[in-house]
């Protein structure tokens, strides 16, 4: 394997320079029997320990604060057949009207998301139908193409039964999606292993995998140890699969998601005086994301929410440097100008060498395909150590991707 070459800049960085040998071998097509049974490869400061995720809480220094996303994994996969008998999958990506999350799974009538179609070509202008059992009556369920952009199909969903919301009609009628680079259908006890146990809000199409690995019994070890821990929540979309195929990081156009994050805990980040540990990279991405989010208020206040995304290349192309104390005030300020329990955001940011972290200090995470835009995370993070790390876990026979074993990494 060829070591990472040092680029001029972010933008002109290789992509070729995050690839690694991955073996089949060593992608875990299922999980362990037990959760906290897998293996954790801490990274403390460029040392190595192997041990067992259990046992986390003593890597972890005591007064630490872990935060977690508690976003729950939807059935998004919805197969329709044609009168023809054309099969026609259909794979929710995100809401779009209402545009909200919780409000469209609320509805009771139709609502319209943007997503992937399987076997778009066979799907000219029909409406779709499809029988579903719900509370005892037959509701017919339909399926309306709207317009198709930049990849994307906008569909309506419509059904005849007004006691029925969204939530549960997917919920009766969806497939759990599982990543496609496990070549396998879902199973039964994917519904139970492919969610955290602490998930809650509905809008994922792939799991926070790093969660994955917790149980009640390292919880507790945890609060035993005073750790404390918190939860913010970033919807995943299917784009957290996508390879970087452009020849350079700065070709590569990342995709969209949602965070949400409550005024508690930015209060509790401006108070919290030990190490704060991200638990995936999905929480990484959030919380960052927060901070350029009270970049863009300090500089412009008055911001209405939907000009409150963030830019995929907002870090590298901001000027001023701000404190993490200035950020999150501001942010603070805003939700008291406007009555927020909540601030919520798109962000596309990207995360690769070069990046400065604003508030993140640790990060738990699993391994992560080649040339993928959570390699280029995890490499910005401890630098070029990102391949001795993964040629260690290579050789000891860590298991790689969503179901497979853990990381620590922490810096002194």
């Amino acid at each position: 394997m060829d070591k990472l070459k040092t680029e001029t800049t972010v933008f002109d960085l290789s992509a070729q320079a995050l690839n690694y040998n991955l073996p089949d071998k060593q992608i875990a097509k299922y999980p362990l029997p037990q959760r906290d049974q897998s293996k954790l490869l801490v990274w403390n400061s460029g040392n190595i320990t192997d041990a067992q995720f259990r046992t986390l809480p003593d890597f972890l220094p005591e007064d630490s604060l872990l935060i977690f996303n508690n976003t729950k994994v939807i059935r998004a996969r919805l197969m329709f057949q044609k009168a023809t008998g054309a099969n026609i999958e259909i794979f929710c990506l995100d809401p779009l009207e209402p545009a909200d999350y919780q409000i469209a799974f609320q509805q009771t009538e139709s609502c319209s998301w943007n997503c992937m179609v399987g076997n778009l070509k066979k799907w000219k202008t029909e409406v779709l139908e499809k029988e579903l059992q719900f509370n005892g009556k037959t509701v017919v369920f339909k399926a309306e193409k709207l317009k198709q952009i930049d990849g994307s199909v906008q569909v309506k969903f419509s059904w005849d039964c007004p006691e029925a919301d969204f939530a549960s009609l997917i919920e009766a009628a969806g497939i759990l999606p599982i990543p496609p680079y496990l070549h396998r259908e879902t199973e039964e006890s994917d519904l139970e292993r492919y969610q955290t146990i602490y998930s809650k809000i509905k809008g994922s199409v792939a799991a926070p995998t790093a969660g994955l690995h917790f149980t009640d019994a390292v919880f507790e070890s945890l609060k035993a140890k005073n750790i404390a821990c918190d939860e913010v929540t970033l919807h995943v979309g299917a784009g957290t699969f996508k390879q970087v195929k452009a020849d350079t990081i700065g070709e590569h156009e990342m995709h969209a998601e949602q965070i949400i994050v409550r005024r508690a805990l930015i209060e509790k980040l401006l108070k919290h005086q030990g190490k704060l540990v991200a638990v995936g990279t999905t929480s990484i991405r959030t919380l960052e994301s927060l901070y350029w989010l009270g970049v863009k208020l300090i500089e412009k206040p008055d911001s209405a929410l939907n000009e409150l995304d963030i830019e995929q290349w907002l870090p590298y192309q901001t000027e001023k440097s701000y404190s993490k104390q200035e950020s999150l005030e501001a942010i603070l300020a805003y939700m008291d100008q406007n009555n927020l329990p909540t601030i919520g955001a798109h962000t596309k940011i990207i995360i690769v060498p070069g990046y400065r972290f604003r508030i993140v200090e640790g990060m738990i995470t699993n391994f992560h395909q080649p040339q993928s835009t959570l390699l280029l995370l995890i490499s910005a993070f401890i630098g070029n150590d990102w391949l001795r790390v993964y040629e260690h876990a290579l050789a000891d026979g860590y298991r790689f991707l969503s179901y497979g074993d853990s990381n620590l990494y922490l810096k002194a």
